[in-house]
């Protein structure tokens, strides 16, 4: 790493320009590129083992409302004498439409969600975390900030309750029947592993005691984020996690409400989450409870969830095989065929993909518009190789994924084009906005 100058009257330390043959020379170098390999491409690639089938455009449509949830963060420097310190702001959100009002806006070049009418907004909810070299007054550390701001976000009171309150009824399954304790990995505080935490000892704003050190647990640290924040380095690593986990505890927060309200609604309702249906990284312990949520939806309603990518290998390998695959056509992908095409790799039967981070199986559907979708379905328990009958409603699903078209973008949806126009933070001006917000209001607090 160079030098930088700090005050303008020196001159910036800049890399090598020739440094870069003695990397091209070295002979391990090129032995392990040599022994590398890389997704497939399309003449490589053999689609007739895959399981196949043609989407059913004559299916009834239960469907009546769509609710697309998403989220969006940007981290911005809070001291310009002190570029390390930084803070990162995080909006959430979803949006709710009746299904004929995005029929009719399907084909629309234009979208702008301040200005539609037909729109229903549920708000957009809001988070911002330290992230290095800032500390929240009364957290001795960074990682103690992190988990008194995630607990704090989750406390606070919404038009709809608390999703403290959602948590406590998905991590104790209080929709069907109650279990009494979660295993906590870590305790935040002391070395002590597998603290039992009971439903039956959690203070009324969702907090515990450590059996070991008496330290305060927060019902929040069952992330396990603590355990991925390092106070010297920061917390950079954690806020891809932090979106995707807090995307889908919004999806369990909406379906807590409508089966606290009117149940049958769930059989009307597509809930449409961008990216796949996973949790990643410290989080991933949560699919597992997500997973036993959606099994009892499907035990006991009828159930309609879907994630789309938009990115990613998976959406990659399906534009290289796109013309291979005809209008209509659905392919699912099983263990072997994402490890021989589209994650280098070799298919183990015993840890099919994504086992440990996935509550649902992927695969590729080319609507009968024309665009290509990766899409991710909910499916009772780790399959290695589903078929299309583990997949509940596909049929239905897939009817209103072709419905959702947009084309302001290539491949969109309708609901997933507009949920992120709501809460999507751009790098310019938002992130300049923010910034200059951050810095007078922490110079402000700080006088």
């Amino acid at each position: 790493m160079g030098y930088t100058t700090r005050t303008g009257r020196r001159p910036n330390e800049y890399a090598s320009k020739s440094a870069h043959a003695y990397v091209i020379k070295d002979p391990t170098v090129q032995a392990f590129l040599a022994g590398c390999e890389t997704p497939k491409k399309a003449e490589c690639v053999d689609l007739s083992t895959q399981e196949h089938l043609i989407a059913d455009r004559s299916v009834s449509n239960p469907i009546k409302h769509v609710i697309a949830i998403d989220g969006g963060y940007s981290e911005v420097i809070v001291r310009p004498e002190f570029p390390s310190a930084t803070i990162c702001f995080f909006q959430f959100g979803a949006l709710i439409f009746g299904i004929d009002d995005l029929e009719s806006l399907e084909q629309s070049p234009f979208i702008d969600p301040e200005d539609m009418g037909k729109l229903k907004r549920i708000q957009r909810i809001k988070l911002t975390l330290p992230v290095k070299n800032v500390a929240l007054k009364g957290a001795e550390t960074l990682t103690n900030s992190i988990r008194l701001a995630v607990y704090n976000f989750f406390k606070q009171e919404m038009d709809d309750g608390q999703l403290l309150e959602t948590l406590r009824w998905f991590l104790f399954e209080e929709y069907d029947k109650p279990t009494d304790v979660w295993i906590l990995a870590s305790c935040p505080s002391c070395p002590t592993a597998n603290v039992p935490l009971s439903r039956t000892a959690m203070s009324a704003d969702g907090r515990f005691c450590c059996s070991a050190c008496s330290a305060p647990i927060y019902l929040t640290d069952v992330f396990r984020l603590h355990e991925a924040v390092d106070d010297e380095l920061g917390a950079g690593g954690i806020l891809g996690y932090v979106t995707t986990t807090l995307e889908q505890l919004i999806l369990v927060h909406f379906i807590r409400l409508v089966m606290k309200t009117k149940p049958s609604l769930l059989e009307d309702i597509l809930f449409i989450k961008d990216g796949p249906l996973a949790f990643f990284g410290q989080t991933a312990n949560m699919q597992k409870p997500m997973r036993r949520l959606v099994d009892f939806l499907f035990r006991e309603h009828n159930f309609f969830l879907a994630g789309l990518e938009k990115s990613g290998p998976f959406v990659e390998h399906a534009h290289e095989i796109e013309p291979l695959l005809n209008l209509g056509q659905v392919m699912i992908l099983d263990n072997d065929y994402i490890y021989r095409y589209v994650i280098p790799g070799k298919a183990d039967p015993a840890n099919p993909y994504g086992r440990t981070t996935y509550y649902g199986n992927k695969l590729i559907f080319k609507a009968y518009t024309g665009s290509l979708h990766v899409i991710t379905l909910p499916t009772e328990g780790v399959l290695s190789h589903p078929k299309p009958s583990d997949f509940h409603n596909l049929d239905v699903v897939l009817l209103n994924v072709g419905k959702l078209k947009c084309d302001m973008y290539d491949d969109s949806l309708v609901p997933v084009a507009l949920v992120n126009k709501l809460v999507s933070l751009a790098n310019h001006p938002s992130a300049r906005i923010l910034q200059k917000f951050a810095r007078k209001s922490m110079a402000n607090g700080s006088s």
